[in-house]
């Protein structure tokens, strides 16, 4: 597993990261027991994960309670990364929201903590002043952010060390490629991908448009009628999607990789990317992901996968929301 420090700041997060939004269980992602969540922890710590990823927001917190249970006697030695809402972005709700997630997670300290979102009606330079005043009391040791487009993070970035950007990206979402990503390259913060599967698409599970659930369909990737979850007016891509997972299951059964592991394998070659954020829900899925920890493809596989993805970059541009046609970003 390879380790990259969060800016100047010695702390060290794994490659792979667990994301924790699946333990909150709810209407979201159905019942879930908290035996399973703590047994997905252990095994991703025992495969060499200390990245941990969470939010207040995942379950109206429950999310970060189970997960601090989890860590309770391996604090010291795992990273825990959570968030504050766009909505407690003034200076007195950024405080409150800290300790309420440091009394959920059962820590002291939290080592990442990430504006969830912009805030565009709140001055950014007094949330990022009250920021630095949990970093000087030790009750946060890094700052990162998260769904921040160019415009957004070119100003925090002039306020303070922003260590870490939190977006989409994935074979099929490469849209943070045009401006984001390298503004971010070029600042020296660190990109921690969510949706690196692209919701499951890049698993080779769907093959056509009617297997595809409604919470995965409603991306810009499909067309406004065919998710009710939807919230764009686009056409989507549908034909252009299926015909690149056609050609990315053959390019792996050429070259014998899991079609997962090929597209995990080529995200981590991706200049700036720090961490991916895998989802798991217990034991057993933290052992399916476990081959990409340490595979690797090669560049001729990564060109091919460049190549066969290209048209669907193009198509969706320089928008990184995968679910605005009007972006939350900027």
């Amino acid at each position: 597993m390879k380790y990259t420090e969060l800016g100047q700041s010695k702390i060290n997060i794994s490659q792979f990261a667990l994301g924790c939004w699946p333990f909150a269980g709810g209407e979201l992602w159905g019942k879930q027991d908290d035996s399973d969540s703590i047994d997905a922890v252990n095994e991703s710590i025992e495969n060499g994960i200390n990245f941990f990823d969470t939010a207040p927001g995942y379950g109206e917190g429950r999310s970060e309670e189970v997960l601090g249970t989890a860590l309770l006697n391996k604090r010291q030695s795992n990273i825990i990364g959570t968030k504050v809402p766009p909505s407690d972005l003034s200076p007195k709700n950024i405080r409150k929201a800290c300790e309420d997630s440091l009394k959920r997670l059962k820590t002291d300290y939290i080592d990442l903590y990430q504006i969830h979102w912009p805030n565009h009606d709140l001055p950014i330079n007094d949330s990022v002043n009250e920021l630095k005043k949990l970093k000087e009391e030790g009750k946060i040791l890094t700052i990162g952010v998260s769904n921040f487009g160019k415009k957004d993070f070119t100003e925090i970035s002039e306020l303070t060390e922003v260590v870490t950007n939190q977006l989409p990206y994935n074979g099929f979402w490469r849209a943070i490629e045009f401006e984001i990503k390298p503004l971010c390259v070029l600042k020296g913060s660190g990109i921690i991908c969510y949706s690196p599967l692209a919701q499951g698409l890049l698993t080779g599970r769907y093959r056509k448009v009617e297997d595809v659930p409604d919470g995965v369909s409603r991306s810009r990737l499909f067309s406004k009628d065919t998710s009710k979850l939807c919230r764009h007016k686009d056409s989507g891509c549908e034909g252009l999607l299926f015909d690149c997972i056609d050609k990315l299951i053959n390019l792996s059964n050429t070259y014998e990789i899991d079609p997962a592991v090929m597209s995990l394998c080529w995200l981590k070659k991706q200049k700036g990317v720090i961490s991916m954020l895998v989802g798991a829900r217990n034991k057993k899925e933290v052992i399916l992901n476990k081959s990409s920890f340490e595979k690797e493809i090669s560049d001729e596989i990564s060109n091919l996968y460049n190549e066969i993805t290209e048209p669907i970059k193009n198509h969706i541009g320089d928008n990184p929301d995968m679910w605005n046609a009007i972006s939350e970003y900027r």
